[in-house]
């Protein structure tokens, strides 16, 4: 694999990440990046968080809405509310599920597993 080339553009948009903690949409990273790089595009910021998830330093998460990026990729699952559409880490351990379903479950082999919970988050239920 041929080595990957400092980007300013791409360090940025990880720092950014790795000090938030509501999960930003590319959009969102795009309008908060063009404030240190005004000349950046929509597509960079994509290309960037496309290759940061392949490259397993940040992950996406897939909701109704548009994705959402998270620094934190040691395993977690996330609740979605579904009216907002926020998404929240939800830090409870869960025994390693994939090897609870490899012991029982002969159709491949499973090697991670990500869990999505939905429902209201509380700032949606007190309004």
């Amino acid at each position: 694999m041929a080595v990957l080339k400092y980007s300013r553009q791409r360090e940025s948009i990880k720092n950014y990440l790795y000090d938030r903690e509501d999960h930003p949409t590319a959009d969102m990273v795009y309008s908060s990046i063009r404030e240190q790089f005004p000349n950046i595009s929509l597509g960079t910021v994509y290309r960037n968080l496309s290759l940061l998830v392949e490259l397993g330093e940040i992950q996406k998460i897939t909701t109704e809405g548009a994705d959402r990026f998270d620094a934190r990729v040691a395993p977690h699952s996330h609740f979605v509310c579904r009216q907002c559409g926020s998404v929240l880490d939800v830090m409870i351990p869960l025994d390693n599920p994939a090897e609870e379903v490899n012991r029982c479950w002969d159709q491949g082999e499973i090697e991670e597993c990500r869990m999505n919970f939905y429902g209201i988050c509380n700032h949606c239920k007190k309004n």
